[in-house]
């Protein structure tokens, strides 16, 4: 099982209201400018976890255990 690193999809600043989208490829692009002089608070907070250690195309592979 290795670690996956996940990247938000989606991310607001909540000074300024710029909003960007990840493309998957490149990096992020900008949706909404915003302000280009502010040094952005992203509304990414503790609630997302960048670092899971569960493949989710294993766990669904794996077959369930048995109720004894």
């Amino acid at each position: 099982m290795t670690d996956l690193l996940r990247t938000p999809e989606r991310r607001t600043c909540e000074r300024c209201g710029r909003v960007e989208r990840h493309d998957g490829a490149d990096g992020w692009r900008a949706a909404r400018v915003g302000e280009i002089h502010c040094i952005h608070e992203w509304d990414i907070d503790g609630a997302f976890v960048p670092v899971s250690d569960v493949d989710p195309d294993a766990v669904a592979a794996e077959p369930t255990a048995a109720k004894e």
